[in-house]
């Protein structure tokens, strides 16, 4: 046998060394191709059922009105600039899209005369100004992170009610404590009651200086000349229905903040809606179908999504009461009894098929019974007073006597005709009453009341009982207010509980689910 050379033996090594380690390298690329796809395979879900999370999307439909309200008088006339604030957060679905505070910019898109009646009435007071309504729109929002989102608005002249500069003052309250006997507590009675005298003897210049009283003086001083100058003041509320929707993309949410979806809401819940169905105690009539949406979303104790955003809740008119004369207003009630979900909450109940077993009182529903009530409602036209079963009825201040009794003592003083005595005593005439003729006719007629008072003493006599007599009228003998809700009225709605036979169970304070 030959032995191979040392060059040839060297040679077929090297060709050895050589597929082995090709073969090394192809194995080496397919552990890694095998490896890749297991990961992915991994990571890539096989049944969407059993998929943690979900995405929904964050969309304001159109017809959603922005709480919003004026930072700024603006004029009435045609392409004004407009400022305004957010006054209560958007929500879509279960987030919070628009803060409060947010900025947002319009513009006066044209005014319009006022109705034949406003100005009839106004002419009857004095006031000769051609009257107009500003119609406003609003085009820009401005975000927290600076970034401006254009929107449309439905043209709206505003609401007849205006935002508080400041919440009202809270009292403090002092804890109480036996370690001074009795002494100590009389000397604290004595001490309270000096100090209610003195926040009363406070509280008459704060009429004045109060939040916005200055320009409630300007504006009632400009109401009383026969030509003034037309504005919107400011911290006028607005209702800007969306005329387009918003997006503000979408979001991930898990499965277990999903389980309480479309379950009944804990006795002693309370939610922000809106109204969509008009309401009003003079037209309304027992039985119609009332209407309502949430505008922001219900949660449980511990977070958990029970009712999102845009959940329709369906009622009737139970009690309806027109105002009568002397001042009785009208009265209104009507309770909830359906609640439907939304069809985006609908999908996503849907696609849920690993829920968690619940009572038969928490089962996801699109739509099952309830009953609430009305627990609270924006004051419109006038102040509203809701009471434990849901009703509301119009009321009126006390306060509006004090200016029947000035118009009557103002009255009083135009008629007077004491004589007027010589040195001597002699009646040698009659007072002219400069004075109370001129409150007269500024009382009956304005500016040009007083004016037209100086010709005559009975002339500001006259004017000075008129405006008496339209006093009276106005503030006593007249029909109440009506309970009126228009469309997109804030309301809130309390929850009570329904047990399995159908009936209603007591209201419960504790455990009650928090809606923001």
């Amino acid at each position: 046998m030959v032995a191979a050379s040392p060059d040839k033996l060297q040679t077929k090594i090297a060709v050895l060394n050589g597929m082995t380690l090709h073969v090394k390298r192809a194995m080496a690329a397919r552990l890694a191709i095998a490896l890749s796809l297991i990961s992915v395979a991994i990571a890539s879900p096989q049944d969407t059922g059993n998929d943690p999370t979900r995405n929904t999307s964050l969309t304001v439909p159109a017809g959603v009105p922005l709480r919003l309200y004026l930072t700024k008088r603006i004029s009435k006339r045609s392409n004004a600039p407009v400022e305004a604030r957010v006054l209560s957060p958007v929500y879509a679905f279960d987030h919070e899209v628009i803060p409060a505070g947010t900025q947002v910019l319009g513009h006066v898109s044209h005014v319009q005369p006022v109705s034949r009646w406003e100005r009839v009435a106004a002419i009857l007071r004095g006031d000769f100004t051609p009257l107009h309504v500003a119609q406003i729109e609003f085009t820009s929002l401005r975000l927290a992170d600076g970034s401006s989102l254009e929107l449309h608005t439905v043209e709206s002249p505003g609401l007849n009610s205006l935002v508080p500069l400041k919440p009202p003052k809270q009292r403090s309250q002092n804890g109480q404590s036996n370690n001074g006997g009795v002494l100590a507590a009389g000397k604290q009675r004595a001490r309270d009651t000096v100090d209610a005298q003195i926040a009363r003897i406070k509280s008459i210049p704060d009429i004045v200086r109060g939040p916005g009283k200055k320009e409630w003086l300007y504006d009632y001083a400009m109401s009383r000349l026969p030509y003034h100058p037309q504005s919107v003041r400011s911290r006028t509320r607005f209702d800007a229905e969306l005329q387009a929707p918003l997006t503000f993309g979408s979001e991930t949410i898990t499965q277990n903040s999903l389980a309480l979806l479309g379950s009944q809401p804990s006795a002693g819940s309370v939610v922000h809606a809106r109204l969509l169905t008009p309401l009003n105690s003079l037209s309304s009539t027992p039985g119609e179908k009332v209407e309502a949406v949430l505008e922001e979303p219900v949660f449980s104790a511990d977070h958990r999504l029970i009712l999102p955003e845009g959940t329709l809740v369906e009622g009737s008119v139970t009690i309806a009461q027109k105002a009568r004369w002397f001042h009785r207003g009208g009265r209104l009630r009507f309770n909830f009894d359906s609640v439907d979900l939304p069809p985006q909450a609908a999908e996503l109940i849907s696609a849920t098929t690993a829920a968690p077993v619940l009572s038969q009182e928490l089962q996801p529903q699109l739509k099952f019974r309830t009953r609430a009530t009305l627990s609270a409602a924006e004051s419109g036209n006038a102040p509203l007073k809701v009471d434990k079963e849901g009703g509301v009825q119009a009321t009126e201040s006390k306060t509006r006597f004090i200016g029947t009794a000035v118009a009557v003592l103002i009255a009083r003083s135009a008629g007077d005709n004491d004589p007027e005595r010589g040195p001597g005593g002699a009646i040698i005439g009659q007072s002219s009453n400069v004075g109370g003729r001129t409150l007269g006719g500024g009382l009956g007629f304005g500016l040009l009341g007083t004016i037209a008072a100086q010709s005559s003493r009975n002339v500001g006599a006259a004017f000075g009982y008129y405006g008496m007599a339209w006093s009276v009228y106005s503030t006593v003998v007249a029909r109440g207010a009506e309970v009126q809700f228009g469309k997109n009225a804030v309301i809130d709605i309390g929850f009570n509980q329904l047990a399995p036979d159908g009936t209603t169970k007591l209201k419960k304070d504790s455990a009650a689910p928090s809606s923001k």
